[in-house]
């Protein structure tokens, strides 16, 4: 009989966490795309606390399991990510009953009735959907992780638009800025949880994202109306995390135009991919817009919801 036991990650864990998700990894979309940085980026994230939003999962010694629980709405609304090897759904259920009776407490701490708890997950997942579904967890949406080949020499900076200037946040008013006009523009999407400043100042630093790959465009007439935030830290691919137009300034040609001034910078960087997640039911039709620019599916990613009395 295997020996299996839980406990809470300690930052000595993050080299043998990102072996196992990587081993996820490849068994789900067929190749390793996780950076050790990124997981210690998570864990030292204000918000997380290792010693009761996370869990390592081992058999006989060996590492199969993985959770990790954070609370960006201050309300009901919980995240977990749970990364399992496959065939271990007696170990899912393990950590399940951990991380869902964490997710309670933490929407009690907050003073709500109730953890609306969500996790996306690989729609191949190597979790054992079954044991999701046994345990009332349900999907509620899907997005897709988009990508395009790109090159210096098929992707040149594109033609300006009449009217439209981008510059870099170099400065605190411009960051500032930027995370107004996306937290404006994402309002009313699904999943959409406010940030104050100083939270999105966090979440950037997480990521050891680099402010000068945020751009704001402004509008003549208008100001400033739309900002596309970008990171270049990622094994594979570079990434476009948000790109958000002001309601009032759609329908104008904005949002191609910086999906294209990413296409060349980051061809100009070296990169020969770039990639950016997109909800499929997404009212502002993004999902087509990126087909019109060559971006097709990489991957699919059902977010899944379980609804728990506190």
């Amino acid at each position: 009989m295997k020996t299996v036991t839980v406990r809470p990650a300690t930052l000595d864990d993050a080299a043998a966490a990102g072996e196992l998700l990587n081993a996820v990894d490849v068994v789900e979309g067929g190749k390793a795309e996780t950076d050790v940085d990124e997981i210690l980026a998570e864990w030292k994230h204000p918000e997380v606390d290792l010693t009761r939003d996370s869990w390592l999962l081992h058999e006989d010694g060996k590492l199969v399991g993985y959770g990790l629980l954070w609370d960006e709405s201050g309300g009901e609304r919980i995240d977990i990510d749970l990364y399992m090897l496959p065939g271990r759904p007696d170990g899912a259920r393990l950590l399940l009953d951990r991380m869902e009776a964490r997710a309670a407490e933490r929407a009690a701490e907050n003073g709500v009735g109730r953890a609306v708890i969500h996790q996306g997950l690989h729609v191949t997942t190597a979790v054992d959907q079954d044991v999701l579904r046994e345990r009332g967890w349900r999907t509620v949406r899907r997005y897709h992780v988009m990508h395009r080949a790109i090159s210096p020499t098929a992707d040149t900076m594109p033609e300006p638009l009449p009217g439209l200037c981008l510059r870099a946040c170099t400065d605190e008013a411009d960051r500032r800025q930027a995370h107004a006009l996306l937290q404006e523009s994402f309002r009313g999407h699904f999943d959409f949880q406010p940030r104050t400043y100083e939270q999105w100042q966090h979440d950037i630093d997480a990521e050891n994202a680099d402010f000068s790959l945020i751009w704001i465009a402004r509008l003549e007439g208008m100001g400033d109306v739309a900002a596309m935030r970008t990171r270049n830290d990622r094994i594979t691919t570079g990434w476009i995390s948000n790109l958000g137009v002001l309601a009032e300034a759609r329908g104008r040609g904005i949002a191609g135009y910086l999906l294209r001034y990413a296409f060349w910078y980051y061809a100009g960087l070296g990169r020969e991919r770039i990639s950016l997640g997109v909800d499929t039911d997404n009212s502002s039709r993004a999902l087509s817009l990126y087909e019109r620019h060559g971006m097709t599916l990489d991957v699919g990613v059902d977010t899944w919801e379980l609804v728990r009395p506190v």
